[in-house]
């Protein structure tokens, strides 16, 4: 009876080691679901964009499993520290203020802010005169609502919403006047054949690091080095043999990941 008791113990403990291991090897990564290119849901409803195919090389090039968790974006940060996923892949950009409450791999790309305005409207982000009392739109919670907060909050109205979309429908239905966001994000907006003379990008390009900080990177929680280190060796990889160049190839006609 003591061989047997001895034996059941032992089986229970490889099973409990084999559990353990196997919750090892795989990742749970959480994102929005709502930023296309970059994370957005299909027609057939999985999760698709640059994001998502970059969470999944990264994964592959760690062999380890990768298992989506979506979330809207205010929610991302308090779920990653409530233990729902094991990362942020998400588009999230590594600033000063987040790093106070998560940290961060390397950037795994960075584009500057651009913003956007009804055709041959007067409006224009550089040209403060031209800003006052108008409405200006972006997505509540990312860099360019910090960007527009910062430099128009005294001379404009910032309306926040809960994704880029309703911003800019927003803007096509003359609610605001300028809408302000990630570059590459805008980008389809504005050219897209449906908005063709409707909207124009305006102002150039804003990179100053205060807002956009030192580009995007993938959040994981405080103290979650050994992570951290596992992501950036995984980002130099796919750097390195070509993943990351066919995935950017995918969705756009430049390098993405910058200088």
């Amino acid at each position: 009876m003591k061989k047997l008791t001895l034996l059941l113990s032992s089986t229970v403990l490889a099973l409990a080691v084999a559990g353990t291991a196997q919750a090892a090897d795989k990742l749970r990564l959480g994102t929005e679901g709502a930023y296309a290119p970059f994370n957005t849901v299909d027609k057939d409803g999985k999760l698709a964009g640059f994001d998502i195919d970059i969470g999944n090389a990264l994964c592959k090039a760690m062999e380890t499993e990768c298992e989506w968790v979506t979330s809207d974006w205010d929610g991302l940060i308090p779920a990653l520290d409530a233990k729902k996923f094991d990362a942020i892949v998400a588009s999230m950009s590594i600033t000063d203020e987040r790093k106070e409450k998560i940290d961060f791999s390397g950037k795994y790309y960075s584009t500057p802010i651009k913003c956007a305005r009804e055709t041959g409207k007067t409006v224009d982000p550089t040209q403060t005169d031209t800003l006052k009392g108008k409405m200006i739109g972006v997505q509540s919670g990312v860099v360019s609502d910090n960007f527009a907060r910062a430099t128009f909050k005294d001379i404009a109205e910032i309306t926040a919403y809960k994704t880029q979309d309703e911003a800019n429908m927003d803007l096509l239905s003359g609610r605001v006047d300028l809408v302000c966001a990630d570059s590459v994000v805008l980008a389809p907006f504005v050219k897209d054949e449906k908005n063709a003379g409707k909207v124009e990008f305006v102002g150039g390009d804003f990179d100053d690091k205060k807002f956009i900080g030192d580009g995007v990177g993938i959040g994981v929680r405080k103290g979650d080095t050994a992570l951290a280190e596992k992501l950036n060796k995984a980002i130099a990889k796919i750097r390195e043999d070509g993943t990351y160049a066919e995935i950017n190839k995918k969705y756009f006609d430049f390098d993405l990941y910058g200088e």
